[in-house]
């Protein structure tokens, strides 16, 4: 009997630790690219309390997600957004990017970026 006992104790055991150690999967974004991608480059890229970017546009689609802080984004023809930490974002292919833009005076902003690239292709184009 006892060995009965503790056989369901050590499965009831396993079966929870199990449990605790699911997968779970949360969706950040899903969007269209219109481009062959032969190679990626991946970037982390910190940006100091209160700087911004100048208006650019990239050369091949990019991805990315923000790792730390809060960016203010705004795609041209598109309503500025904040992005918190966790969130993922997208910048089309030679469309101009009006703000890409540390939103704290305090803390810096980091962010994975990720560039879809056909070719040799630049990561960045300055406008300004």
């Amino acid at each position: 009997m006892k060995r009965l006992v503790i056989t369901v104790l050590i499965l009831n055991s396993a079966v929870i630790t199990a449990q605790q150690k699911a997968i779970s999967r949360k969706e950040l974004l899903k969007t269209t690219v219109d481009q062959k991608v032969k190679s990626t480059e991946i970037q982390e890229i910190t940006m100091s309390a209160g700087q911004g970017a100048p208006e650019h546009l990239h050369p091949c689609p990019v991805l990315g997600i923000i790792n730390s802080g809060e960016a203010v984004f705004q795609i041209a023809g598109q309503e500025k957004v904040i992005l918190h930490e966790g969130d993922a974002f997208y910048e089309p292919k030679n469309v101009k990017i009006l703000h890409f833009d540390n939103a704290s005076a305090e803390k810096p902003l980091v962010f994975t970026a990720i560039y879809l690239k056909e070719g040799s292709e630049e990561t960045i184009k300055f406008i300004k």
